[in-house]
């Protein structure tokens, strides 16, 4: 009889796990406090539950700092961590799901220098090439030949949405399953709050990430050299073989405003590199590392901005305010 229950218990155990499971599917949840928590990143009632994971990382929780002191209301996101305090020093709905356009080009980044091998040969597709006439491209064709660093920085710089495709299916033979790999990573990352659906970050409703996310995983990213070095180059000249063996090259320039010298960071701030990212309905977005006088590093992240102009405004206002 003993036996018995044990076994009808245990069925019954595993239909509840199943259930649970099933439903999970079907019903995203986006409860900051229940996700982040179990990863030891937001401060509240279970701190005393945060692991090592959380002991390099700013920890906050949902309450907005800093936006009655700024233009806030030209973006629906933004955030500021210092890196060497460890410290949330500015605020603004970083918790908030939303589209993070080709600022998504970081995580793609960093998974490729995770998995892949920079001097890897990789042969453009037609499907990589396949994007909207107003799409963001690294002017790649079918058929060229180029290695892995080379794409990358056609990916960071040029913000190639056929770089990013090309990197894909070159680390993972399909879309599908390296972006599956995005979102592994981001959930080993602490980024719980989010879902990709592309490596380019063109929209789609189930691509979102928040700004406490993005700091997640662009901290991550910027630990490794080679994403550092790519972060940082302005102008990168690309030497390649096209499909009937010529070999060409061509220029790619950053998107970066303050790199190209149109935007200036305020007194004290240096800006080490960052991404861009826009869509409709993304807005202007801007992941950015910099130094302050203290030669502290700084993460600053703007979200849905309502124009490229006020994206650096409120950019360079939070980072004269909250970033030293």
């Amino acid at each position: 009889m003993k036996c018995t229950n044990k076994f009808l218990a245990l069925v019954l155990a595993l239909s509840l796990t199943i259930c649970l499971t099933g439903c999970s599917k079907d019903n995203t949840s986006y409860d900051v406090y229940k996700t982040s928590h179990n990863f030891g990143i937001i401060q509240g009632d279970y701190a005393s539950e945060s692991n090592l994971f959380a002991s390099n990382l700013a920890v906050t929780d949902t309450t907005n700092v800093g936006m009655d002191t700024v233009d806030s209301q030209v973006a629906s996101g933004a955030g500021v961590f210092n890196l060497a305090t460890k410290e949330v020093t500015y605020s603004q709905n970083i918790f908030e799901k939303l589209y993070p356009a080709s600022t998504t080009k970081i995580l793609t980044a960093y998974v490729a220098l995770k998995y892949g091998d920079l001097d890897q040969e990789i042969t453009v597709s037609e499907n990589a090439c396949d994007q909207a006439e107003d799409s963001s491209v690294a002017n790649l064709n079918p058929g060229d030949k180029m290695t892995l660093r080379d794409l990358l920085y056609g990916l960071m710089l040029r913000s190639g949405n056929d770089a990013a495709i090309a990197i894909a299916e070159g680390i993972s033979g399909d879309v599908d399953t390296f972006v599956n790999l995005m979102n592994q990573e981001a959930t080993a990352l602490g980024a719980v709050n989010s879902h990709f659906v592309t490596p380019n970050g063109l929209h789609d409703e189930d691509h979102y990430t928040t700004v406490y996310d993005m700091y997640l995983i662009f901290n991550a990213a910027i630990q490794n050299d080679d994403f550092r070095t790519i972060l940082q180059t302005t102008t990168y000249n690309v030497f390649y073989t096209t499909s009937d063996g010529t070999e060409t090259s061509q220029t790619w320039n950053t998107t970066n405003y303050y790199l190209l010298g149109k935007e200036q960071a305020p007194d004290g701030i240096t800006v080490i590199g960052g991404k861009t990212g826009t869509t409709g309905e993304a807005g202007y977005c801007l992941v950015l590392l910099s130094k302050n006088e203290q030669n502290q590093q700084i993460i600053s992240i703007v979200f849905d901005a309502d124009a490229r102009t006020n994206l650096y405004y409120l950019m360079n206002e939070i980072l004269n305010l909250y970033g030293e």
